[in-house]
């Protein structure tokens, strides 16, 4: 029988074999073999990811914490591989591991006539080992490989079609926005190192009170609190990962990957590790106020202003990948609330019916050929009635529809933000509190425009149209499940019972959490409670608003882009964020560099140093060469100035 010490190790090894045997073996094996091996590994990780979590949930058994592998030890700092499996770690393993495995199911059906086949499969096994990697670290050095390992696999597979241009440019554009982020991540960790003198979460986190009352010297000899600027570092680097502004601008491109990439990436990996992480950090964060405000404005800030941008997007996969970006906004606001188990619990309804939306997306861009357009889709539900009713299923989650998943965990971050004392708290609340009607309106102009009104594709295009396979809808089917039942199931242990006991840390002060708990008698009665609030009419009123304007009134939709011309104009160009990006770093960048070639290069070295040293060399040569007559009167005379020279300078 396996140890628990061996299921932990099996967890990530599983799938990093399949990963390796698709990517080596991939042309021996066939496209059957790799999809065989890698659904395999996965399966195996989401099994053993269950076994975990009943043993530490369930059958209360100990957190696991120690050294896997010591690589290296230098100064006495240890750069070790070791895990850390507590209840936030099992729920994070559960939710990667298992949409990770319907995702991979799903690609069957999705990819099947890629000629990338064996790569893909390959590519998004190895994505899910980062992760794991990444999850299960008990240490910063481990949680840096997971960090840049999940960075990688995600720019292979934004590029995964290497040949399209869109997608080279995608991929690099998160590439570079990514090491912005990932470069105040490892400073962040740098200082970790230089003030607690350890890698270990552990080690640092019983140093952090003696952080806390240290100061640094930042710019211009301003002390700044040392917690203050590692948590601060940290979280730029969760900036670039969870795509918050301003280090956003490169998660609507990731869309150029394929669909179940998009998923992939926007629900379980990647986009969720920079939230998981300041959970994680939470004994850090909470000694820094300061840290707590960014955090909260920053996510505020996101949540609202990219749902608006979300309106009047017209490609299928970018109105959800904007909704990504605003979801996240809505954990990001709850950790700087300190109301961080609501963050994760969010994180982890969201994986389920944002994987759900995105899948169902490439179902509907499967039977439409690749047409991702809205505007030329419409009337859909009679020809896909499994992809609408999921769809339905998602959309409603996703909304806060009383009942579903999103609705418990949307709501329980918004009643936290309005509890909270933190400076920012007002701001953020009325910005995630419209953005729920923002949500409700981008999120039901999809659905409307592409399942109901008149059909606007080409006639050869209708006449294909048809349920996809099965391959396809049944990880529809069994990721609809949990985004209906989950939130409700799990509410009352995770966000107001013990479930992160000894794992979050929040100090007594910040605890809106508990004031919330007060109230709390149950998920019905949470669902009751809700009717007292605006939350629920505001998302009401968004999802009428779109009936009307894109069922009932079309005419009036470009009527009033008409009208607010600018304003569209201004959401089409995302605030002309991309505009002044390139115009100021890429652009400027590229003309510093041509400056510096120019002249440092051209002038300074080629120019002053290389060939002026040059010339001047061949210049003097020149002039000595009329000193050589081959004259012996001309070299006497010569000598005897010479001589006549030394005896006037010494006598």
């Amino acid at each position: 029988m396996m140890t628990m010490e061996n299921i932990y190790l099996a967890i990530p090894l599983a799938s990093l074999f399949g990963a390796i045997i698709a990517g080596l073996l991939g042309r021996q094996i066939g496209r059957s073999g790799a999809h065989t091996v890698t659904i395999l590994g996965v399966g195996i990780s989401f099994i053993l990811s269950l076994i975990a979590f009943k043993h530490i949930v369930f059958d209360g058994g100990a957190v696991y914490n120690n050294t896997v592998y010591t690589w290296m030890v230098s100064g006495g700092l240890h750069f070790e591989v070791g895990f850390l499996v507590d209840s936030l770690t099992v729920m994070m393993l559960t939710v990667v591991t298992g949409v990770s495995l319907m995702v991979h199911i799903y690609t069957i059906g999705y990819m099947h006539e890629d000629p990338g086949y064996q790569r893909f499969f390959s590519y998004i096994s190895l994505f899910t080992f980062s992760m794991i990697m990444l999850v299960m670290a008990n240490n910063f050095m481990q949680l840096f490989f997971g960090w840049e390992a999940v960075g990688l696999v995600s720019y292979l597979l934004i590029g995964f079609w290497y040949k399209k241009e869109t997608a080279i440019y995608a991929n690099l554009k998160a590439f570079l926005v990514n090491r912005v982020g990932d470069f105040g991540f490892i400073l962040g960790i740098a200082a970790v190192v230089m003030y607690a003198g350890s890698l270990d979460y552990m080690e640092v986190f019983a140093k952090a009170d003696s952080m806390a009352s240290q100061t640094m010297p930042i710019m211009g000899g301003v002390e700044w609190s040392v917690i203050t600027v590692v948590c601060i570092l940290l979280f730029v680097g969760a900036m670039g990962k969870s795509a918050q502004i301003p280090l956003h601008v490169w998660l609507p491109d990731s869309m150029e990957g394929p669909t179940p990439i998009s998923a992939l990436i926007h629900a379980a990996t990647m986009v969720t590790a920079g939230i998981f992480m300041v959970a994680r950090m939470s004994p850090l964060y909470e000694l820094s106020e300061t840290a707590l405000s960014l955090v909260m404005i920053i996510g505020a800030t996101t949540a609202f202003f990219m749902g608006l941008i979300g309106i009047v997007q017209n490609d299928i996969k970018r109105v959800i990948a904007y909704s990504t970006l605003s979801q996240l906004g809505y954990m990001t606001v709850a950790l700087g609330a300190s109301a961080y188990s609501a963050a994760v619990f969010h994180l982890m309804t969201h994986a389920f019916f944002k994987a759900l939306l995105f899948l169902a997306a490439g179902s509907v861009i499967i039977a439409m050929h690749h047409e991702q357009d809205m505007r030329k889709m419409g009337g859909l539900k009679k020809y896909m009635p499994i992809t609408y009713w999921t769809s339905l299923i998602g959309t409603l989650a996703l909304i806060g529809f009383p009942g579903f998943s999103g609705f418990f965990s949307k709501d329980a971050i918004i009643e936290a933000v309005h509890d909270s004392s933190i400076f920012g708290s007002s701001y953020a609340y009325y910005m995630v509190l419209a953005g729920v009607f923002v949500t409700a309106f981008y999120s039901f102009r999809l659905f409307f425009l592409v399942f109901h009104g008149r059909e606007r594709m080409d006639e050869h295009t209708r006449s294909h149209l048809h349920e996809t396979p099965w391959v396809v809808t049944v990880p529809l089917i069994a990721l609809a499940i949990p985004s209906v039942i989950i939130g409700g199931m799990t509410i009352g242990p995770m966000l107001f019972g013990d479930y992160f006991k000894g794992v979050i840390f929040v100090q007594q002060a910040h605890d809106v959490l508990a004031v919330i708990g007060e109230e709390f008698h149950g998920a019905f009665s949470f669902v009751q409670h809700a009717f007292h609030g605006a939350a629920i009419y505001l998302a009401a009123a968004g999802a009428v608003f779109a009936w009307y304007l894109y069922l009932q009134n079309p005419p009036m939709a470009d009527s009033l882009k008409k009208r607010f011309s600018f304003l569209y104009t201004m959401l089409d160009k995302k605030y002309w964020v991309d505009e002044v990006y390139y115009t100021v770093f890429a652009k400027g960048s590229r003309l510093l560099g041509s400056g510096f070639w120019k002249g440092g290069d051209m002038v300074l070295i080629d120019g002053l140093v290389v060939n002026g040293s040059a010339k001047v060399v061949a210049w003097l040569a020149g002039v000595m060469r009329h000193l050589q007559t081959g004259m012996l009167y001309h070299y006497a005379f010569a000598m005897i100035l010479g001589l006549v020279g030394m005896i006037y300078w010494f006598v």
